[in-house]
């Protein structure tokens, strides 16, 4: 099904009844605020009746309603800007449930996430981290939160570790000049795709590195060039991004290459803790 639900629209506007008419009108006016709408809030919003709104999104090829809100949601991810959002949110969420509203949400994302994501590409990407000559990991704007999360404990287990800095572009290919064969390029993005990431990514597959993609769907921008791509949800909220799933996501990821790492892991947190200790890292009760 063709993900851009206005081309679709316009494609089948000729046969359109009025009422129709005005559901297709709204959309293509209002898509921004119409992906985040019920069949009978949008049907109430143009004048028509809720079952008129399930029919439009059958008659376009849609599978029902929420078939065709998703597409909309898909396409709108990458074009909002900032303020787009905020205007988006305030109709979405009462004010005084926020709490409630966002924290359901994010378990809504982690459950999804669960449900979805494939368990071959997951231990296919700890296997590639666990035998890499050298791993890259690369974050950008928020999602550079998520690189230094990941690169953190990667370098505690891992000897061969670099998180990419949050730099100028230039300074990021320079960071990234000799990344091939045998190592692994972790890539992490979420809508609106970082522009950079995108060419990183792009720069370490023609290198021959085996690429690693973080982000929410197949059809993310930095997907076309992974060779292993782990999908979390991150719908938007307001002006900012939800990313407490792909956070959990890269959890699970430490923890599996902490259990699969060919090192002694008890013998390499020993040390560690001695050092924290002899250097006063943590503060403690005596303080």
């Amino acid at each position: 099904m063709e993900n851009d639900v206005l081309a679709v629209i316009n494609a089948a506007a000729n046969g359109f009844s009025k009422g129709q008419r005005r559901i297709a009108k709204y959309i293509t006016d209002n898509y921004d605020k119409a992906a985040f709408m019920t069949a009978g809030k949008l049907g109430a919003t143009v004048g028509v009746s809720e079952s008129t709104v399930v029919r439009f999104a059958a008659e376009l090829g849609y599978d029902g309603y929420p078939d065709m809100r998703k597409a909309l949601q898909e396409m709108i991810k990458n074009r909002l800007t900032s303020v787009q959002r905020i205007e988006v949110a305030k109709g979405m969420t009462d004010n005084t449930e926020i709490l409630t509203a966002v924290l359901s949400s994010d378990i809504d994302k982690i459950r999804m996430t669960l449900e979805e994501v494939k368990k071959s590409d997951f231990y296919g990407a700890v296997d590639a981290i666990v035998n890499a000559e050298h791993i890259y990991i690369l974050g950008l704007r928020s999602s550079a939160a998520l690189a230094n999360f990941l690169g953190f404990y990667l370098n505690l287990l891992l000897p061969n570790v670099r998180t990419v800095r949050d730099s100028s572009p230039n300074e990021i290919l320079e960071q990234i000049l000799r990344v091939g064969e045998g190592d692994v390029f972790i890539g992490i993005s979420f809508p609106r795709y970082s522009r950079m990431t995108i060419r990183a990514m792009q720069f370490a597959h023609n290198q021959g590195a085996k690429v690693v993609s973080i982000t929410d769907t197949e059809t993310s921008l930095i997907a076309k060039n992974s060779d292993i791509k782990l999908y979390a949800k991150s719908d938007m909220l307001s002006f900012l991004d939800s990313l407490v799933a792909p956070l959990s996501l890269i959890n699970a990821l430490i923890v599996a290459v902490a259990n699969s790492e060919k090192g002694n892991l008890s013998e390499d947190f020993e040390r560690l803790e001695k050092l924290w200790s002899e250097y006063a890292v943590y503060g403690d009760n005596e303080m």
